[in-house]
């Protein structure tokens, strides 16, 4: 099998098992071809309804923090179980199945994993999605929505806090989209979309520890509801600022992202990111299998019970070949 080149992309073959899959050639590849317009950068222009919300939404997770303590051992384990299945509705769903199309899910897995974004409340998928598209195919530029070379704070929250670069707005309506409209799971969750977040995002995780075992709404609020949002919230976001500073580049020395353990970690999977931006099609973002990635272990799972299937993977040989070619020699991950 011949080494698929990001920068480059066409579609190949790739070995899955037995299975050869055909790549698609979905809008998350590297446009090389892109260059920032001359001249002075456009006024920053803050948001402050984001800012208040978000100001609002993290004196909640901190007041929620200091709930903890008071809270059941049952409402803690609820806040894990609400924050792995808002991790999985960013991770397996708008990113993994939609955004890069690794992977194959059927009608109930979808419906599953459009629910848990919204319980993630993270823009709808379709948005999502194409954020995260025009996030690979011009990132570190002015096209890129959260660019790492802005500096960590407006990689990680700032972003949010202003209006989008001309840029990302210009290249984002260009993008290819198509798949996405013709799913009726995200167009239906599209439509949907605020009375979904109410109810799962904010609803949900509050009711079900003070119904079935007596937590005070108070708690069931702050702990499950503002503190596991934040949460979730705070670790995608180290996705797209930390894991572009900090670690290392076994596969592509050329580009940002790194790899990072820590982001593993707290993102359920998605730290390993110098080896996403250089095979953004393979469905674990890992050549480490299931290791700090329990995003991985969910998708293998769903296909084990038949609801997934023909997932993307690179084969050893190409990892090798791109690791010696483009590599930072370190030859490690994280």
């Amino acid at each position: 099998m011949t080494e698929t080149d990001t920068r480059n992309h066409n579609p190949s073959k790739q070995q899955n098992g037995d299975a050869a899959t055909e790549l698609s050639t979905v809008e998350d590849v590297f446009d090389d071809t892109y260059r920032e317009k001359e001249g002075p950068k456009p006024p920053r222009r803050l948001v402050w309804r984001n800012i208040i919300l978000m100001l609002v939404l993290h004196s909640g997770a901190l007041y929620g923090l200091m709930l903890t303590p008071s809270a059941s051992v049952l409402t803690l384990a609820w806040t894990l179980v609400c924050f792995v299945i808002s991790a999985l509705g960013v991770t397996a769903g708008a990113h993994r199945l939609w955004s890069h199309r690794t992977y194959k899910a059927s009608f109930p897995l979808r419906v599953f994993l459009a629910l848990a974004n919204s319980m993630a409340f993270q823009n709808d998928i379709y948005e999502w999605a194409r954020d995260h598209r025009t996030h690979h195919k011009y990132s570190e530029t002015d096209a890129d929505p959260h660019n790492a070379l802005r500096g960590f704070f407006f990689s990680h929250i700032g972003w949010l806090l202003v209006r989008k670069h001309p840029d990302v707005l210009e290249k984002g309506r260009k993008l290819e989209m198509s798949d996405l409209r013709a799913d009726a799971v995200v167009m239906f969750q599209r439509r949907h979309y605020k009375l979904a977040v109410l109810l799962l995002c904010f609803l949900m995780p509050m009711l079900v520890p003070w119904y079935l075992w007596g937590e005070s709404l108070t708690v069931g609020y702050f702990v499950p509801g503002l503190m596991r949002y934040s949460l979730v919230l705070n670790a995608t976001w180290l996705v797209n600022s930390a894991a572009h500073m900090w670690g290392n580049r076994p596969y592509d020395q050329g580009i940002n992202p790194r790899e990072n353990r820590f982001v593993a970690f707290s993102a359920v999977g998605e730290g390993f990111h110098n080896y996403h931006h250089t095979f953004p099609f393979d469905y674990a973002t890992s050549e480490f299998g299931n290791r700090l990635n329990l995003t991985t272990v969910f998708i293998d799972l769903m296909c084990s019970l038949g609801l997934a299937s023909d997932r993307k993977k690179v084969s050893q040989e190409t990892i090798r070949a791109r690791r010696q070619r483009t590599g930072d020699a370190s030859n490690k991950s994280g």
